[in-house]
Formats: C-alpha cells, sequence, structure tokens
C-alpha cells in the first residue's frame, strides 16, 4: 500500500485539469466545498456523497476509563466525534484493489 496523502492543492489540480477552471477558481471551488461539508457538520447534520459515502457527528456521553500502563480509572469526558461510513459502492471498490 501507498502511503500517498492527497491534499487540498491536489484536489484543486485534479479540478484544474479535469473541469477545466482556472487553478485559483479549481482552489476556491475546493475550499468552498469543504467549508460548507465542515459547516454542515459543526450544525450537526450529515453529509451524504452518493457512490462515496456519509460523514455524521456523533455525540458519545462520560465515562470511566482505564489507563493501560497503570490501571488507574480516568473519567473521559463527554464529546462530539465525526464519524464517516462508506457506501457499499466505495467499501466493493476498495476491497477490489481499485481495478474497476
Amino acid at each position: 500500500m501507498g502511503e500517498k496523502t492527497i491534499t487540498r492543492m491536489d484536489l484543486s489540480e485534479a479540478v484544474f485539469r479535469e473541469v477545466g477552471l482556472s487553478r485559483n477558481e479549481s482552489a476556491q471551488l475546493v475550499e468552498s466545498m469543504l467549508n460548507h461539508m465542515s459547516d454542515a457538520l459543526v450544525r450537526g447534520e450529515q453529509v451524504k456523497i452518493s457512490s462515496f459515502g456519509t460523514f455524521s457527528v456523533r455525540d458519545k456521553s462520560a465515562r470511566v476509563g482505564r489507563n493501560p500502563k497503570t490501571g488507574e480509572e480516568v473519567p473521559i469526558q463527554p464529546r462530539r466525534v465525526l464519524t464517516f461510513r462508506p457506501s457499499h459502492l466505495m467499501k466493493d471498490r476498495v476491497a477490489s484493489g481499485n481495478k474497476s
């Protein structure tokens, strides 16, 4: 498996090459899309991208954890966590090694 990371710049470069917008417009489009997704998640909304997956925020309640090194009990505060659930098409595509 490769250790490559796709960045915002990579995404905007792909938009530039495939859609034909200028590099500046492509970067603005990617940035705007990510901002809309982030804002929706902050508001507690789901972000569903067909054939890709669903991003959502989940509330986790407070609980007692344990330090694995010492065995000491530690309180864990309630928090919100971001989750991603891939679509079946994405799961199948990843499982097949992207041979489609």
